[in-house]
């Protein structure tokens, strides 16, 4: 299964099989993950974060990390990517082949102990730990370390989060050692000029090549009109999950990943190129309907279908596939 290079304006994150999978009660098979994978990479979704290395008892949702990671670095040109909590996540992580690791810090230090159990301190701690142990490894064996803002735009645990605080940590991440940092609406509480002023704010206190993605719920309905607003002022990578499936477990009310399809059809519609055949991503969302059976999906493109007439800006492969 090859995942061609090909041209992108923007760069789909599918972060479902960690994300999504770790919100939802049903354990998907490991062969229909890697089934999962496989279909998304050949439609040309070219980074998938395929699970979080946190102990079973906690998420056994995604005890088989390490099998998968395994599985997708198979698929050439697949940039495979996990989360991980702490420094043993990461030492499992590196040892599993992983292309990047994100960590989360949450801008909200209720949530990051309710999350992580770990304050701000100890997170930097950890990311120093993680940072030095990268380090420690060939150049080209070193992963790529990205610290995840989470609760960067509201908490529903602490409600508002003082912009000066999400610089402040940002700031604190790169000095730790990360490569980027990453904005996360974990709350679903973000709206456009807040996502325009943030994303601004952050590039001014850690320079604009050290964040260039986002996360964003469409828990109130403004997912896709914040992947304008971001777009508008230049990023470049959007997470986004499959059938809309996931949220935070530990964040209550934190429902609703941007849909994967219905992302893809906005971009090629405006004439970006996202490099995904989006015929084949609606073949993918059945087989994640079959493998799920009874877990509710969402997404409003593969149920009116494409418009007549329709051409997308990233060429489709699939009558020729």
């Amino acid at each position: 299964m090859t995942n061609t290079p090909t041209e992108r304006d923007v760069l789909i994150s599918e972060v479902g099989p960690r994300d999504g999978l770790q919100s939802i009660a049903a354990i998907m098979a490991t062969d229909d993950k890697k089934a999962w994978v496989s279909a998304a990479a050949a439609a040309g979704v070219a980074e998938i974060e395929v699970g979080s290395f946190v102990p079973a008892h906690v998420l056994p949702q995604l005890a088989d990390t390490a099998e998968i990671v395994a599985h997708a670095r198979t698929i050439p040109g697949l940039n495979v990517a996990v989360l991980v909590p702490n420094l043993k996540g990461a030492q499992a992580a590196i040892a599993a082949g992983a292309h990047k690791i994100t960590i989360p810090l949450s801008v909200s230090e209720t949530h990051s102990l309710r999350n992580v159990r770990r304050s701000h301190a100890q997170m930097l701690d950890e990311v120093r730990q993680i940072s030095a142990l990268i380090h420690s490894l060939p150049t080209g064996e070193r992963p790529h370390l990205e610290g995840g803002l989470s609760t960067a735009f509201g908490c529903t645990l602490e409600g508002v989060v003082p912009e000066r605080r999400v610089l402040e940590l940002a700031v604190a991440l790169m000095e730790a050692g990360c490569d980027e940092v990453g904005l996360s609406d974990t709350t679903g509480y973000a709206n456009p000029a807040q996502v325009r002023r943030l994303i601004r704010a952050v590039w001014s206190a850690v320079g604009r090549d050290q964040l260039t993605g986002i996360h964003l719920h469409n828990t109130r309905g403004q997912g896709l009109a914040n992947v304008v607003a971001a777009l508008d002022v230049g990023l470049t990578t959007l997470d986004a999950s499959l059938g809309g499936l996931g949220g935070c477990p530990f964040a209550p009310g934190a429902s609703g990943n941007i849909v994967t399809e219905d992302l893809v059809f906005m971009l090629e519609a405006m004439g970006l190129r996202t490099g995904i055949d989006i015929e084949a991503l609606f073949a993918t969302r059945e087989l994640l309907a079959a493998a799920l059976p009874g877990e509710p999906l969402y997404g409003l493109t593969p149920l009116a279908g494409l418009p007549k007439g329709f051409v997308p800006a990233t060429p489709q492969k699939t009558d020729n596939a």
